[in-house]
């Protein structure tokens, strides 16, 4: 982590939604959703916030050694967006405790605000990380 991963730090961050990133999109497996509206699905609003709080900062780790995982959010989505409407993403980092990062997060479809809240994200040592999924996959057998 570099001494430049400090509170105060804002990013803003465009995506414009395909018909791939909607709610029928998100399981298809299951029926319910095929029924749903074809708008922006709060699972991949999520991940949308996501990717901005890391793209926000990235530039401020040791990357790829160093990255970060999402392990809490606080999300509220208040507005529908249709596919082909670009939404973009406002973070900014409010709090950095040692690995831990939390972000106060928003999103406007161009239209409407469509979600706000926050997110906490934890810094690992990648390489590290992995060896531990490694041996908790190797724990038990998957068939």
């Amino acid at each position: 982590m570099k001494e430049t991963l400090q509170p105060g730090l804002e990013y803003e961050f465009r995506y414009r939604v395909p018909e791939t990133k909607t709610v029928p999109a998100l399981y298809p497996e299951s029926p319910e959703f095929q029924q749903m509206p074809e708008v922006f699905a709060t699972g991949f609003m999520v991940g949308f916030f996501e990717w901005a709080c890391i793209q926000a900062i990235n530039p401020h780790l040791d990357w790829p050694e160093e990255q970060t995982v999402g392990t809490h959010i606080n999300v509220s989505h208040t507005a529908a967006t249709p596919p082909g409407f670009e939404v973009t993403a406002k973070v900014k980092l409010v709090e950095v405790d040692g690995k831990r990062l939390v972000f106060d997060i928003e999103a406007h479809d161009g239209v409407d605000p469509i979600g706000r809240g926050t997110h906490e994200r934890f810094i690992i040592n990648s390489p590290k990380f992995t060896a531990k999924i490694k041996r908790k996959a190797e724990a038990i057998e998957i068939n």
